[in-house]
């Protein structure tokens, strides 16, 4: 429920002369948990001792675990002391949430150190200790250190759980090892546990963060059909899997189906919805849903700001995006650590340097460890302008922390020497992310066909070619017109021709770009008879070639000559 019900159902108690006792106190904190209410919870964590009700293990344990949750560092390590002041030893259970307050910030350092603590002070790790930074380490991209706490956890006999083969569901699908990934769905059930609720949830959303719409939908039916009801992080997990497969329309409607089924949205809901806005770069709805979040529905969180800048960033609002940098910068919006990394990632996609690098050295400043994509966000930033000092830079950062290069990561190196020429260098990445257990993407192909392709290598553009097709993945139209555009500035316009005729059978549609490059490529040499005659046999090629296109041809070519 909305706070402003629970708040007041409490005024209604009240003015029934019905007082508060210590349980309701801590009932009270341990509601402020879901929507990270610190702030109410610290005015309730304040009335209590007003009303004469001294805190217990409970009330410590639960108001550190809402400052955990709100990612509110300081305040908890606080809690921690107030609480062995009044004589109250913490617990494994106290530690626990400091770590995974830590550990869910990226803060891993500090979440080994009182891992550490609690050790000295004679309080075993306990398979929540180990999954806890098993994730944390996982999200990081820091996957050895990640099998290093799963090795430690199974030396020490400490028998994991469901969470923990979650948290390997997670690694491996994060990584598009998706054999590895369902070794570990099939192994749960092998030795008796049944997905739960979770792993499921975590199926769809690595199949839904690599866009397979198809297995996202499948998995859906299968949960379905093991028995299992969609409760709200189910909608939730689904509106966000729909909207990374760029199936907006799709999100929303299991958006409305949620409020059908009376489920009521909330933050994570809220938030799902955003970051699928974000993605379409619709900052108006955005702001829309920001507004009645704080019209009373529930209080936004660092979450909702990271959606709302990747809604400006990709909505090339960037003066909104400058504003509301500058409000985290100067501490109006309280900067998380999560909205600094997200200032990184969203001015590298604008390819905005300068206030990349800003952000970066706010993050740095601040003390807190950067996670993989932030460091990826800096080698691409960096590598679109050739600065490869500055990349092996980065680069060396990661190896010295442990960091395990991610597809991005090489994707980003890929590019950058495809805009230096070394096609060599190009492959020879392309090949390191197959030795790595890795699977390269279109995009990797496709980048080192143009690498080979601008040097006039279309042998070994065809090689990759074959590679790609022989890899499973399917050439879209940006492979061919890569092919299209390298054999035309080759002067291979037959080769480029055949190229058209090949993708036309293959089921690929051409498009305006395609017959840009033919044309454009004649005129540039002069070729001008050629490519009246191109045009007025383009039927006879493309038979599906929409009516005006031949004109749309024609006019092109008459203004290129004038």
């Amino acid at each position: 429920m909305p706070w402003n019900k629970v708040a007041a159902l409490v005024d209604a108690m009240k003015s029934n002369g019905i007082s508060p006792d210590r349980y309701t106190y801590n009932t009270l904190i341990s509601c402020c948990r879901r929507g990270s209410l610190y702030e109410e919870a610290t005015e309730i964590f304040r009335e209590m001792k007003a009303m004469g009700f001294a805190p217990d293990n409970v009330t410590y344990n639960t108001l550190l675990d809402v400052y955990g949750k709100s990612r509110r560092h300081a305040e908890a390590l606080g809690v921690l002391h107030d609480m062995e002041a009044a004589g109250f030893s913490p617990s494994i259970v106290t530690y626990n949430s400091l770590i995974s307050s830590y550990a869910k910030d990226g803060i891993l350092d500090e979440a080994m150190d009182l891992k550490e603590q609690m050790e000295v002070k004679g309080i075993k790790p306990d398979v929540f200790t180990y999954t806890t930074l098993i994730s944390g380490f996982e999200k990081a991209g820091r996957d050895e250190l990640a099998v290093r706490i799963y090795e430690e956890m199974e030396s020490k006999r400490c028998k994991p759980n469901l969470c923990t083969f979650n948290a390997l569901i997670k690694m491996h699908g994060n990584r598009g090892r998706f054999t590895e990934m369902m070794t570990i769905f099939e192994e749960i059930r092998s030795i008796g546990f049944k997905p739960d609720i979770v792993t499921w949830n975590s199926l769809l959303a690595v199949f839904g963060q690599n866009g397979m719409d198809s297995e996202v939908s499948g998995v859906f039916k299968e949960m379905k059909k093991a028995g299992f009801v969609p409760e709200r992080d189910t909608y939730n997990t689904l509106i966000s899997a729909y909207s990374r497969c760029g199936s907006f329309d799709q999100a929303m409607e299991v958006y409305k189906r949620m409020l059908a089924a009376g489920i009521g949205p909330d933050l994570s809901t809220y938030n799902a919805v955003l970051a699928a806005l974000a993605r379409g770069g619709l900052w108006q709805p955005a702001e829309k849903i920001l507004a009645e979040m704080k019209d009373g529905r529930c209080k936004p969180n660092e979450l909702t700001y990271c959606s709302l800048l990747h809604a400006y960033a990709n909505g090339k609002e960037l003066d909104r995006l400058h504003a509301l940098s500058e409000d985290i910068y100067s501490r109006t919006i309280v900067p998380h650590n999560m909205l600094l990394k997200t200032l990184v990632l969203v001015n590298s996609k604008s390819d905005l340097l300068a206030e990349t690098e800003r952000a970066f050295m706010e993050l740095r400043k601040r003390g807190c460890s950067p996670d993989i994509t932030t460091l990826n966000a800096m080698v691409s930033v960096y590598g679109r302008r050739q600065m490869v000092a500055k990349v092996d830079e980065i680069l060396k950062f990661m190896r010295a922390r442990g960091f395990t290069p991610s597809l991005t990561t090489f994707n980003s190196l890929i590019n950058m020497y495809s805009r230096l020429g070394d096609f060599e260098r190009c492959e020879k990445i392309l090949n390191e992310i197959k030795l790595k257990g890795g699977r390269p993407d279109l995009y990797s192909y496709n980048t080192v066909i143009y690498a080979y392709g601008r040097k006039g290598r279309m042998k070994d553009a065809s090689r990759i070619f074959s590679g790609l097709q022989a890899s499973g993945l399917r050439p879209d139209i940006v492979t061919y017109n890569t092919f299209v555009a390298s054999y035309v500035t080759n002067s291979m316009f037959v080769e480029a021709i055949d190229v058209v005729r090949y993708m036309i059978k293959s089921g690929c549609r051409p498009n305006e770009n395609t017959y840009n490059s033919i044309v454009d490529g004649y005129c540039k040499q002069g070729r001008k008879d050629e490519a009246i005659a191109f045009i007025s046999n383009l039927q006879q090629l493309d038979r599906g070639i929409p009516k005006d296109e031949q004109e749309r041809l024609s006019e092109r070519l008459a203004k290129s000559t004038l």
